[in-house]
């Protein structure tokens, strides 16, 4: 996992490097009918160019079957919306006349050739080391003296670099795997900052994957750079998966109509003003002129070479081998008018993932079920082994307060679960709603909807109510509350307790935008900023960790968001950025999210808690921790309204043994006779009186029933009162019952409010 980790960083930083240890080329990536088929259908079509010895590998499989037809040939290159190649070819011209008129025989084709050194083919260096390159070819059949389109083809190109690598992959989900076996172990202890960091980077993970759902034009290097974190979000790459064949019939079954396809690769079905095609014009082809001039590079070229390949005697013509070849061909026809092109935003990102658009929210649903069985079955183990320990009586004390707090334990990592599926399943719950397909999938939509909102709103009206009824500092001293809610408010201050709700609520604002504002990409940014924004200010105003080092960490990961959802203003469609200045962007927000997550990682391992192996629990007075936070000390009023001092922690409980400070569950106010200064006349106790008497008798003066034994702390001084002091009368039986000494108080001299025969020197710092 380690060595991966570095990928994260650099990988938009080392294509350069890499690129010399690989050979160059671009290839065909994609390819689709940018009109029906009528002339020529196409069943494979692979090429591909390497430049270091100027040779053409292809493998091609197709079929002509209208006779007598004479085209001209337009090859238009796109590269970042720029058209460097746009040339009409005569087909007569070329190949010795093999082609005029297009033959009727199947082609089927595979070989490498060298190009012709006539043919200069001039293409940037850059094309072949940027990753996940945006340019497409297009080649248009035209009919001679009709200028009628007998075939178009688009094919998308790529060099074989991209953002998306399986070594991220595996590095995220290591980030993550390590992440949760620190946390499981660390939720022992809630002052453990080590849980709350786990669902952090999920949050992390999710909201890269979630800035993916906007109606914007992305540059394709961001959308592939997105996918590495899409299993975050419960999408996993399932294109030959029974689930997604399952999650088809059910909706097919229960009304569903919308198209169902999860190709290899979704980049043929995006619609064409979008990366990575970037079209100039309305619609989805490029019309060649009949003016186009010819390529003289092309004319005057020697393709004696691929002469070969098509004057070969032609077969003779079977129009059923020709309807065959049509219905199982994987080449799909997208226009501007057709049903399954695909919609910037959800639709292209799931689809890049294999997972049809209208499958994703039960996806989503199953998913989170897969989630929970799993989290069933690990405390079910748990809780065969505590009965099995229990019969065998293994440290019988520490396991029953074990087994006392298993279910405060659970509790505990169930609500953590909740918080990590919070995000997908209203997301894809609120999108799902507005496909209006399948009724069971819409059903299945709102049941996990409501389930874990439900249970969010349930817990929280839980806590807020104990607050109101009791204090916010009773939810940090109160010990089931702490251990089984505190997943959701430990780590915030006293007064800041209800902060992650706000939170949950950034991916439900996120959600309402991203489903209802669908096919807005503008109205979309301005309200993401606004939101994020919020976030912003509402973590630096309130600074609501109880620790500084939190605050910075949640402070660098709002302003992130922040920052990246500002930039995707150069997104917007309407604003027309050109294709490489957004490229540039992109970059640089994936760059934002790379250095996120290892700020993220370096976290989870400074809170491991792997020094809690070889140290002590700290007591609540020498926690240099807990000295710092709201929580170790706070002034609050008893019942009849006076200031107390009461010293509490959130971890003043552990689960492994006893509280570290036992503190009561409940905040008792203490007498305020016990606390009253001393009035202005001085405490003097004879000799005599301490050997005579085991009580002492209060004066007119005061008096004070301390009710103990006078610790050894305090020393006493042989003294003689003044004989001109009028003595009290003694204490009742029931007055002085609780005394042990009774202690006379005498005026003292003007100078001194107290006396100086009388010191207190305590053994231990209050």
């Amino acid at each position: 996992m380690f060595s991966s980790l570095p990928s994260i960083s650099l990988l938009l930083l080392s294509w350069a490097l890499l690129s010399s240890c690989r050979e160059q080329q671009l290839f065909t990536s994609s390819v689709t009918y940018c009109e029906p088929p009528e002339t020529l259908l196409i069943q494979q079509f692979y090429v591909a160019y390497f430049p270091s010895n100027h040779s053409l590998s292809f493998n091609i499989s197709a079929a002509s079957v209208e006779p007598n037809v004479n085209v001209t040939a337009n090859l238009y290159l796109n590269v970042y919306g720029m058209g460097p190649v746009n040339v009409t070819l005569d087909l007569c011209n070329i190949l010795h006349g093999a082609l005029c008129p297009l033959p009727m025989y199947n082609f089927t084709g595979a070989d490498s050739i060298p190009l012709p050194s006539s043919l200069s083919v001039s293409i940037p260096g850059i094309a072949y080391k940027m990753p996940d390159i945006e340019a497409f070819a297009q080649l248009t059949l035209t009919q001679v003296g009709t200028g009628q389109v007998k075939a178009c083809v688009q094919s998308t190109l790529s060099n074989g670099w991209t953002t998306h690598q399986p070594a991220v992959e595996w590095a995220t989900g290591g980030i993550a795997l390590f992440a949760f076996l620190s946390a499981f172990w660390q939720s022992i202890y809630p002052d453990s900052l080590a849980p709350f960091r786990f669902v952090e980077l999920f949050y992390l993970y999710q909201t890269i994957v979630s800035s993916n759902f906007l109606s914007i034009n992305y540059p394709s290097v961001y959308r592939s750079f997105g996918l590495n974190f899409a299993w975050a979000m419960g999408l996993f790459s399932s294109s030959s998966s029974t689930i997604q064949q399952s999650v088809t019939n059910m909706r097919h079954l229960t009304g569903g109509h919308l198209d169902d396809r999860s190709s290899d690769t979704a980049v043929g079905f995006v619609n064409r003003k979008l990366s990575p095609y970037n079209f100039p014009g309305k619609s989805a082809l490029v019309i060649p002129s009949s003016s186009s001039p010819s390529n003289s590079d092309f004319s005057v070229a020697d393709f004696s070479s691929l002469a070969a390949f098509f004057t070969a005697p032609a077969p003779t013509a079977d129009p059923s081998s020709f309807k065959q070849l049509s219905s199982s061909t994987d080449v799909q026809t997208v226009t501007s008018a057709s049903s399954n092109v695909l919609q910037a935003g959800v639709p292209i990102y799931v689809s890049s993932v294999h997972i049809p658009t209208a499958n994703a929210s039960t996806t989503i649903f199953l998913v989170s079920l897969m989630v929970l069985a799993i989290t069933v079955a690990i405390f079910a183990v748990g809780r065969v082994l505590l009965i099995i320990s229990q019969r065998r009586n293994w440290k019988r004390t520490k396991l029953e307060r074990a087994t006392t707090a298993f279910p405060w334990f659970v509790k505990a990592w169930f609500l953590r679960v909740t918080a990590i599926i919070f995000a997908p399943i209203v997301i894809f719950a609120l999108y799902q709603w507005t496909l209006k397909d399948s009724w069971l999938a819409v059903l299945l939509a709102v049941i996990s909807f409501l389930g874990v909102v439900g249970a969010i709103a349930f817990v929280s009206f839980v806590i807020i109510r104990y607050a109101f009824q009791k204090d916010s500092a009773s939810l940090f001293s109160h010990r089931e509350y702490l251990i089984s809610y505190g997943a959701l408010f430990a780590q915030y201050r006293t007064s800041q307790f209800p902060f992650y709700l706000v939170a949950l609520a950034i991916f439900f604002l996120k959600a309402v935008v991203i489903a209802a504002v669908e096919g807005h990409g503008q109205t979309q940014v301005i309200l993401w900023v606004i939101i994020e924004a919020f976030l912003v200010i509402a973590t630096l105003v309130l600074r609501p960790h109880q620790t500084r080092g939190g605050d910075v960490l949640s402070t660098y990961l709002a302003i992130t968001r922040l920052v990246s959802a500002g930039l995707f203003i150069a997104f917007i469609e309407g604003l027309a950025v050109a294709p490489i200045p957004r490229t540039v962007i992109a970059v640089i927000i994936a760059v934002m999210w790379s250095v996120a997550v290892l700020v993220m990682f370096v976290s989870i391992l400074l809170n491991t808690g792997v020094q809690r192996l070889w140290k002590k629990p700290q007591s609540v007075a020498s926690s240099p921790t807990l000295a710092s936070s709201e929580n170790s000390s706070v002034l609050e009023k008893g019942k009849n309204g006076e200031s107390v001092t009461v010293v509490r922690s959130p971890s003043s409980f552990s689960l492994a043994g006893r509280p570290i400070n036992p503190t009561p569950e409940q905040n008792i106010p203490l007498d305020p006779r016990a606390i009253q200064p001393y009035p202005s006349s001085s405490i003097m106790l004879t000799a005599s009186d301490a050997q005579s008497s085991p009580r002492v008798e209060h004066s007119s003066v005061g008096s004070s029933t301390l009710g103990s034994v006078l610790p050894r702390r305090w020393s006493v001084t042989p003294s003689t009162p003044p004989m001109s002091l009028p003595m009290s009368p003694p204490m009742s039986t029931s007055q002085s019952s609780g005394s042990a000494f009774t202690i006379s108080q005498v005026s003292s001299s003007p100078q001194s409010p107290y006396s100086p025969h009388l010191r207190s020197t305590p053994e231990h710092g209050h």
